[in-house]
């Protein structure tokens, strides 16, 4: 059994990783939307926490209300509770990764969390 697991990602509207990376802590999932696209819902969670990062383009979410404009490099951290929804620049696709984790769930940061070898 090997320990670790490798995948290739399309350019499809969304691909979810907990399958196909066999993920047992997290889910992530590489949107794409092209320009003047939205996700067609707005959603909360129950438990999960949500980071996002955007790994090109531009647009915006709207956050509890409140919209927060994004573009390549931006990190956004949503609380479980918030509702969300997010949207491509009217001329611009937009790419970003959503991480979900429990919240309150991190035992341990990744130097209290390594074990050196060697």
């Amino acid at each position: 059994m090997s320990n670790f697991n490798k995948v290739s990602v399309a350019q499809d509207a969304r691909t979810e990783l907990h399958d196909k990376l066999s993920l047992t802590g997290a889910e992530v999932s590489i949107n794409n939307l092209p320009a003047g696209a939205g996700v067609p819902f707005v959603h909360s969670h129950k438990n999960n926490e949500e980071i996002y990062v955007v790994l090109s383009g531009k647009g915006k979410a709207v956050i509890d209300g409140e919209t927060v404009e994004l573009a390549a490099g931006d990190w956004v951290r949503i609380a479980p509770a918030a509702k969300r929804q997010f949207f491509a620049a009217d001329d611009t696709a937009i790419s970003f990764a959503c991480i979900q984790v429990k919240e309150n769930s991190l035992e341990g940061y990744t130097m209290a969390d390594a074990v050196v070898e060697g």
